[in-house]
Parts: structure tokens; sequence; C-alpha cells
């Protein structure tokens, strides 16, 4: 078959001035339909995007990525930590240790996620280090007992650099003749660090001796690692390669990631970014209808043009490639459209809405947008493909056209 004609006569038919009105109204709707539903999905998907990676940021970067468990302590930890360095997507390992404790000032009393850490390798990995002021993890030295807090946990306590809190710990109770008794210590807050998230108000960091001993376990013993990874949405394809690795050097180990603690969250952003690409899916799909009932009013309209064509020789697959060809023009006219006033918008979003006086997340904050190519390549590919469907039925239509009976009466 040759394209040439069914792409000529489809582009004159969809450039001629339509003796329908109704059809042309039809049809300007199914264009706006899908540039506004393509533009919407742009940027709404870069915003959540941006809100993710936020939230990616915030939370995944204060606390444990993937830690790895083992069965007994480590002779020679840096063995196994540079082994796990070389897998694809890990930044580095360090030793970890963690706790659930009670946190205790004059003023308050709150449950905390205590993390021992060593501040000479910790403040090269974690955005913590990045986000600490009133003073810096190289403060943590063991014996000391300093601890850095959140932010806002540090103002449910009312503490301030300086003050003394005192660290109450389940994993190293002991049983007197009162009743078990709780592991505590007093230490001395040298630092505040604040993450712009929740983990402000139930994390803390100390030394990992300081940790050790905080639980009443050997102060030197090394039996968790924790990797910190360039994207920590692969720590589940990670822990089995781990788990391989350590097992070939007859190491015993289980791991556990951020899914254990902020699965849930993450779950339900993701629930919400795919339910709201649906919503505005929608609009695409209801002006693909638009297409479809533009297009049958132009068969009906052209049956004649169509028989006369057919007496010509123009074959079935050809009088239906004309009628697809038109319809899939409206389409890319309104996907062009909407691409490019989506990418304009989200890329100008936040300068936009402060000129307007337009403020979603509060004074001084600013919306985070994340413009992925492959989320516009789902989008473009996807609006085509939908509109190409809705353009079949007219063109079938089309294409059954009987010459004898539609020249009957001209």
């Amino acid at each position: 078959m040759n394209l040439g004609i069914p792409f000529y006569v489809g582009y004159r038919y969809w450039r001629a001035r339509k003796a329908n009105a109704f059809a042309s109204f039809i049809t300007l709707f199914a264009v706006s339909g899908i540039f506004l539903g393509v533009a919407a999905l742009i940027v709404v998907s870069s915003v959540m995007n941006g809100l993710e990676g936020q939230l990616k940021q915030r939370i995944l970067g204060a606390v444990p990525q993937l830690t790895v468990y083992t069965s007994a302590p480590l002779n020679d930890w840096t063995e196994q930590a540079n082994v796990l360095k070389a897998l694809p997507g890990v930044q580095g390992v360090t030793p970890s240790v963690s706790t659930q404790a009670m946190v205790q000032s004059a003023a308050n009393i709150r449950a905390v996620q205590v993390f021992g850490v060593f501040p000479e390798l910790a403040a090269k990995l974690s955005v913590i280090a990045q986000h600490t002021y009133s003073g810096a993890f190289d403060e943590l030295v063991a014996g000391q007992y300093k601890i850095i807090l959140g932010s806002e946990l540090a103002r449910q306590l009312k503490v301030n650099p300086g003050d003394t809190v005192r660290l109450l710990s389940g994993d190293g109770v002991v049983y007197s003749p009162f009743g078990p008794v709780p592991s505590q210590r007093k230490f001395l807050v040298s630092g505040i660090f604040e993450m712009g998230s929740q983990v402000d108000a139930g994390v803390a960091y100390i030394h990992y001796q300081d940790a050790k001993r905080l639980m009443r376990q050997p102060s030197e013993a090394i039996d968790q690692l924790r990797l910190y990874l360039d994207d920590p949405f692969s720590a589940p394809a990670l822990s089995p390669k781990v788990q391989d690795i350590l097992l070939k050097q007859h190491i015993e180990a289980t791991t556990s990631d951020w899914r254990d603690t902020y699965g849930h969250l993450f779950g339900a952003v993701k629930m919400e970014k795919n339910m709201m690409s649906l919503m505005l899916s929608l609009i695409v799909a209801v002006a693909a209808f638009n297409i479809v009932s533009a297009l049958v009013m132009m068969v009906v309209d052209k049956t004649t043009d169509v028989a006369v064509l057919k007496t010509q020789g123009l074959t079935t697959p050809a009088v239906m490639g004309i009628f697809v060809v038109q319809g899939s023009l409206n389409a890319i006219l309104g996907l062009v459209l909407g691409l490019g006033a989506g990418i304009l918008l989200t890329l100008n979003l936040n300068g936009i809405m402060s000129t307007l006086g337009i403020s979603i997340l509060g004074a001084g904050q600013v919306l985070p947008v994340k413009l992925e190519l492959t989320q516009l390549s789902v989008i473009v590919v996807g609006t085509l493909l939908v509109t190409l469907l809705a353009t079949l039925y007219p063109a079938l239509r089309a294409a059954r056209v009987q010459p004898a009976t539609a020249l009957r009466y001209e």
C-alpha cells in the first residue's frame, strides 16, 4: 500500500474547513482535552516526583537504608566493608548499632531511636552531618557521652546544646529484686540537626562505643554494618546480593532496610502518585472519545468522497489510513501543545506561584519539582497509543462504505 495517498488525503481533510460546525466544535474540544490532560499530567507528576525525592533525601538520608546483621562479631569488619562497597550503587559501609530508648530532660520525656556511629566515618557519608549546627559529628568522642538530637526532639525536650539529658535503653535491662531495670546514662547535648522531616522528632546520634556501653555490650564488638546507597529504593534488590557475598565468606547474616520503618509512608506516597496520574489520564481518555465522535461525523460527511476513492481503486487499508491520519494529527497537535505548556509550567512553577502570591507549603518554601525523561516518554507514548486506538472504529466504519450504495442517488 502506498502510504503517501492516505497521508495526503488525510492531511487535506484535516486542513480543510469543515462544513459540519458541530464536528469542528467537538474536534476543538478533543484537542483542548489532550492539551490540558498532557500538561496537567506533566506538572502534577513532576511535583509528585519532587516531593518523593525530597522525602527520600530528608528521611531515608537520616536513617539506615540497608543494615547487615551478622550472627557473630566480625574479626575484621573493614575486609567485609571493602567487599560490600564494591557492589554497584553502594556509596560506603560503616559499623552501626541502634537501640530504642527513652530520652529524658528536666522538662519532658520522649521515645527515640538512637544510632551509634563512628563520627569520622559517618561524617563523610551521612547527610545528617550536612544538616547539623551548634555542634558537629567530630564532637562525638568515645567515653564523653555526647549526643546529637533532632531539632523537633530538642524543642519538645526544651534543651539546647550544653544541656544534659538521660538515656534509658531497653536493650541493657538488668533484673533486680524490684524488677527489670533499664540501662541508663546521662548524655551531654553537643549538637542539633534539622532535616525538615519527621526524623527530627525521633532520631538521635551518639558514639558507637557509648551506644554499646549503654546497651551493656562489648564496646569493640561489631556485628552490624550500615550500607549507604546511591538510591535507597535499590535496597530490596541489594539485600540478597549482600547475603550471598557474606555467605561465600562463611558469615551468616540477615538484612533489613528502610521499608521496615518507613515503607508504609513511601507506599502511601506511591499510591497517591499513581492515583493522581490515573485521574488526570482520564482527561486524555475523554478527549479520545471526542476524537471518535468527530471522526464518525467526518465519515458520515465524507461518505460520497470515500465511495469515489474506492471506485478509483483505493484499498480498504488505505481508506482506514486516511481517517487514522486525520485523527492522529489532532492528537499530535494537542500532545505537542500540552508537552510544551507542561514543561514550561513545570520549569517556572515556583516563579508563577510567587507572582500570584500562592504558597502551598507555607511562607518561604518552594515546591520541589523534578522532570523525568522516562515519565515524559510514557506520557507521550501512552497518549499516542490511546488516541490511535480511538481512530480505529471510525476508520473501520469508513472502510466498510459500499460505493454502489453510497453513490446510488448521486
